[in-house]
Parts: C-alpha cells; structure tokens; sequence
C-alpha cells in the first residue's frame, strides 16, 4: 500500500502565474510530482486547454492518472523532461506549445519515504532512483564505481569540498562490508568530514551528489532546456524552480545566452536584429517570500527563473 506522504507546492502561484498566458493554450509540467503546479494550471486553463504532465516516479504517476480521470485536459506521460520534444509530438501532429515548468530537484515525499534511499536522517534501502523500476541504484553504482569517479561525482554534483576522503572512506567501507543503508552510508560520509558545516548534515553535499549522478538530472536538465526551446511557441514561456546552485546556474546562462544571441568578433558590423535573440527574460530571479518560508522551510532555497520565447 502506498503511504500518502505529504508535499507543499513551491512557488506555486508565483510560477503558474508566469506560466499561464493563454487560458486555450498547451503546457507542459515537466516535473509532475504529486500534481500542485498542475492542478493550478488547470484552474486556470478555459475549455480549449490543454496541459501535458511528465514525471519518472511511479507513484507520481499514479496520482497523475486520478487527475487524468477527474479532468480530460490533462495527460501524464512517463519519462523524463529530458524527452520532451518527442512526448509532445508523439500527442499533437503540432508539438508548438505555450509553455514549459520545471520544478527541479527531489520531491518531499521522495526525500519523506524512507524506501527511497534519498534521505540521510531517515534509514532506508540505499536507492536514490527518481525511477527504482530503470537503470542502476546508488547501492550498485556504490558498490563498483572507481574511487576517483566517486569523488569526481561528490565535488562536481555535491560541491563537496573533502569529495577524495570521503569517496576513500567509501571504498575503504565498501572493502569490510556492502553498502546497503542510507544511514551506513551517511555514516561514512560524517565520519570522513573533517570540518561540519554549521546547520547542515555533514553527508548533504555527498547525497546530493551521488543524487544527481545516479539520475543524470543536469544533463536532463540541460537536454530539455535546448529542447523547449524548440517545441516553444513565439510568445511561449519557460519557467524554472531550481534549488541548488548548480541547477540555477544552469538556467541563468541559458536564458543569458539566448537573450544575448549569436556570439560575434567584437566590433563586426551587424544590426541588432541579426543576433538571433531567441529568448526575453520576464523580470529578475525571484525566491518564495518569507510567510512562504516560514510555512515551507524547504522552499528558503528555491528561485524561480522566466523567460519567453520571442522567436
């Protein structure tokens, strides 16, 4: 039976606000989760709209088809965002849609459930699959990854700054027994820290890190920002919520880049037009206000991130 862990929406009417401009138009809810951006797209949505949702997580998807059954403008599809332009040509000989959200990162009744190996302060198998059913869990990656690549995967993904002792402490572990629990793991991690930041867990930026690797999410990320950028009509939008630096970099210098357009020589004689701008920045980077947090502390580090399609 599947426990109904609790989730509150960020940014929620902050982000489908900037989402929503045309109530008959078509959108996509890259990241489903457990349906509150999509439910309020759908308020908001007249009689000829239409919202797609896209989620890897099986019990994401099972709340998504009671929303498929309570309302006909909704369709779920599974898989990552990273698909993006072939789920919605597969659904419309015309893929052209009015706008794009993802909300990034883990969900709270992932990182709530201890049988999904996310969290650090609640043992659990050692999983960490956005989907357990597809490709290969922190455990088995654990187990065989070169201890080199484990720190690579630490400092690149986790910003860990002691990523090589720590990914030694795992391989030193790893040689006495299997790695099986999140909280053996998240053991090692703390013991291998030398310098605890204060008001963090010592093994966040590790379990980030394997996280993130063990789902490819950055390079999802960065495949389904290229491609809404094609299946996005004139006028469309693209809508962000990042929670971590990394994934808001990602973002920032991808709207930078395409509302800047066509990297030229210095001093080359071309009009403005000529750029190939490709996107507007719709106001500045905005992060959930206080009464937000105070209700929602997971939400102190999410920015949201806008930007409409101008050709």
């Amino acid at each position: 039976m599947t426990t109904n862990f609790q989730h509150e929406t960020v940014l929620l009417d902050e982000a489908v606000s900037a989402l929503v401009t045309d109530a008959d138009g078509s959108y996509v809810d890259g990241t489903f989760g457990r349906g509150g951006h999509s439910r309020k797209v759908l308020e908001l949505l007249g009689s000829g709209g239409s919202l797609m949702g896209i989620d890897k997580d099986p019990r994401a998807i099972e709340t998504a088809m009671q929303l498929c059954e309570e309302d006909s403008r909704f369709i779920i599809e599974q898989g990552s965002f990273a698909q993006l332009e072939q789920l919605v040509s597969r659904e419309d000989s015309d893929p052209r849609i009015d706008g794009v959200l993802l909300d990034l990162g883990v969900s709270s009744p992932q990182l709530d459930d201890p049988e999904r190996g996310f969290s650090f302060l609640n043992d659990g198998p050692l999983d960490m699959r956005m989907d357990p059913s597809r490709g290969v869990s922190a455990e088995q990656w654990l187990a065989h990854a070169k201890e080199e690549d484990i720190a690579w995967a630490l400092k690149t993904y986790g910003e860990e700054r002691f990523a090589k002792r720590i990914s030694h402490a795992i391989v030193e572990a790893r040689d006495e027994a299997p790695i099986t629990r999140t909280a053996q793991l998240a053991k090692i991690v703390a013991e291998a820290n030398p310098r605890w930041e204060k008001g963090k867990n010592p093994a966040t930026r590790a379990f980030q890190g394997i996280r993130i690797y063990i789902n490819a999410e950055l390079a999802d990320l960065e495949s389904c920002l290229e491609q809404a950028l094609e299946v996005l009509r004139p006028g469309g939008r693209l809508v962000v919520i990042s929670f971590h630096s990394l994934e808001d970099r990602m973002v920032k210098r991808f709207i930078r880049k395409h509302v800047k357009g066509d990297e030229l020589p210095p001093g080359l004689p071309v009009r403005d037009e000529e750029l190939n701008k490709r996107l507007r920045a719709i106001g500045k980077a905005q992060k959930a206000s206080a009464e937000e947090v105070a209700r929602n502390p997971r939400s102190r580090s999410a920015v949201m991130r806008v930007a409409e399609k101008i050709q």
